[in-house]
C-alpha cells in the first residue's frame, strides 16, 4: 500500500491505532529491563550467584530469539490479531510465576516464557508494513518504536524505586498490569492488517530460502544485529558495572540505567522526521556512526584513566540514538525484501538480532568482574559496534553495484 488505511481508535473493523502499536512496543520493551536494578537483591533472596540471576537476561533474549522464528510465520498464515492476543496472554501467565517462583530454576523457567510478549514488538513492526509502503514504513516505525524508548527510559528508575521500597517483586507485578490492560486494549481496537493464506505452515517456512538467499536482507539483518548487539550487551553487563564498579543503589543505578533510551528515543524521532525524505541506507549509515563514535571516544577516556560513571553512562545516549536511528530503517528494509513475507522477514531478523543479542549479554556478564572494570563491558560494545559499521557500508557498496550493472 502507498497510503495509509483509514484507521479509527477502538474499532477492530480497521487496522490498530498507533497509541496500540506504542503501548504494546512500550510494554515488551519494559519486560526487558524493568527489574534490572533489583538483580543484586535478587541474588540475595534467591541464594544464588550473580552470575546465575544475570541469565533472567540471557535466557530471557534466547527464547525471545527463537520464538520469533516461529511468529512470523504464524502471524503470516493465521493474522496478527490471533497472534498477539496469545502471546500477551502467556506473557501475563508467565509473569504471575515469576512472582510466586520459589527457587531460582523455577524463576528462570518462568523468566524464559515471559518472552512470549516478543509477539508485540514483531508484529507491530509487520502491521506497519501491511499498512504502508518501505519509505513511509521506516518513518512510522521510528514512531511506533518511540514506545521502545520511553518504556526503557523511565522504567529502570520506576524499578529502582520499586525494588527499595515494596521488594523486587514489584516490578512483575506492574508488568501483569500492564499485560493485563494492554491486551483488553488490542482485544477492542487490534483489526487484523494480514492477509490469511491459505498454504500449510510447512509451506509457509519452506518460503525461508526465498529471504535467506536474498544478500539485501542479510545486510539489513546484520547491521541490525550488530548495531543492538552493543545495547544488549549494555543490558547483561551495566546493571554489574552500575552496582559493584561503581557502588550504586538500585534507584541510581535505574535513573542512569536510562541513559541509553534518551538517545532512542531522539534517534526514532529523527527516524521519523528524515527517513522518508533521505532514505534508509543513509539513516542506518549515520547511525551506525554516532553509535560506534560515542563507544569509541568512552574507551579512549577509560584508557586515558578518565573514566567516571557519568562519562559511562554519558556516551551510552549515543549507543541509544544510533540504534533509534538503524533500527527503524533496518527494520523497514529487511520488511521490504519481500512484502508478502514481512511477518516471516520480521521474526527472521528479529530472532537474528535477539539471538546475537542474547550471546553478547551472556558473553558480558561472564567476562565482567571488579578487576576488569567497566573496560571489558566497552570493549566488547565498541567491536560489535564497528562490526555494523562494515556491515552497512557492504550493503550500500553492493546496492550500488547491483543498480550500476
Amino acid at each position: 500500500m502507498s497510503e495509509r488505511p483509514t484507521v479509527r481508535f477502538l474499532d477492530r473493523s480497521t487496522p490498530p491505532h498507533m497509541f496500540t502499536l506504542i503501548v504494546m512496543t512500550g510494554l515488551s520493551a519494559l519486560a526487558m529491563n524493568l527489574f534490572l536494578p533489583s538483580l543484586p537483591r535478587m541474588t540475595e533472596y534467591f541464594q544464588t550467584d550473580y552470575r546465575i540471576m544475570q541469565l533472567s537476561v540471557a535466557v530471557y533474549l534466547g527464547v525471545n530469539g527463537v520464538l520469533q522464528l516461529v511468529v512470523g510465520p504464524l502471524s503470516d498464515r493465521y493474522g496478527r490479531r490471533p497472534v498477539i492476543l496469545w502471546g500477551f496472554g502467556l506473557f501475563c501467565l508467565a509473569t504471575l510465576g515469576c512472582i510466586f517462583s520459589p527457587t531460582i530454576e523455577v524463576f528462570l523457567l518462568f523468566r524464559m516464557c515471559q518472552a512470549t510478549i516478543v509477539v508485540a514488538m514483531v508484529l507491530s513492526r509487520a502491521v506497519v508494513r501491511d499498512m504502508v509502503g518501505q519509505a513511509e514504513a521506516a518513518s512510522m516505525i521510528g514512531y511506533v518504536t518511540m514506545g521502545m524508548a520511553i518504556a526503557p527510559m523511565i522504567g529502570p528508575a520506576i524499578g529502582g524505586i520499586l525494588d527499595q521500597t515494596f521488594g523486587w517483586q514489584a516490578s512483575f507485578w506492574v508488568l501483569l498490569a500492564g499485560g493485563l490492560s494492554i491486551m483488553a486494549l488490542i482485544w477492542f481496537d487490534q483489526g487484523e492488517t494480514a492477509q490469511t493464506q491459505s498454504t500449510s505452515f510447512r509451506d509457509q517456512v519452506r518460503e525461508y530460502p526465498e529471504l535467506l538467499l536474498s544478500r539485501r536482507f542479510w545486510g539489513y539483518c546484520l547491521t541490525a544485529a550488530l548495531c543492538s548487539g552493543a545495547f544488549f550487551a549494555y543490558l547483561g553487563g551495566a546493571p554489574f558495572v552500575g552496582s559493584v564498579v561503581f557502588a550504586l543503589e538500585p534507584s541510581a543505578l535505574g535513573f542512569f540505567f536510562g541513559a541509553p533510551a534518551v538517545g532512542y528515543m531522539l534517534g526514532n524521532f529523527v527516524s521519523g522526521q528524515y527517513s522518508i525524505r533521505l532514505g534508509i541506507n543513509r539513516m542506518i549509515l549515520w547511525g551506525v556512526l554516532l553509535n560506534c563514535g560515542g563507544l569509541t571516544a568512552s574507551l579512549l577516556i577509560f584508557l586515558a584513566g578518565y573514566g567516571t560513571v557519568y562519562s559511562f553512562f554519558g556516551f551510552m545516549v549515543f549507543v541509544g540514538f544510533g540504534n533509534g536511528m538503524v533500527l527503524p530503517n533496518a527494520n523497514a528494509g529487511m520488511l521490504s525484501v519481500r512484502p508478502h513475507l514481512a511477518g516471516t522477514a520480521s521474526g527472521l531478523g528479529g530472532s537474528m538480532m535477539i539471538g546475537g543479542g542474547a550471546a553478547l549479554s551472556a558473553l558480558a556478564g561472564a567476562m565482567l568482574t571488579p578487576e576488569t572494570g567497566a573496560e571489558m563491558l566497552i570493549w566488547i560494545m565498541t567491536a560489535s559496534a564497528v562490526l555494523a559499521v562494515v556491515a552497512i557500508t557492504y550493503t550500500i557498496s553492493r546496492e550500488r553495484k547491483v543498480l550500476a550493472d
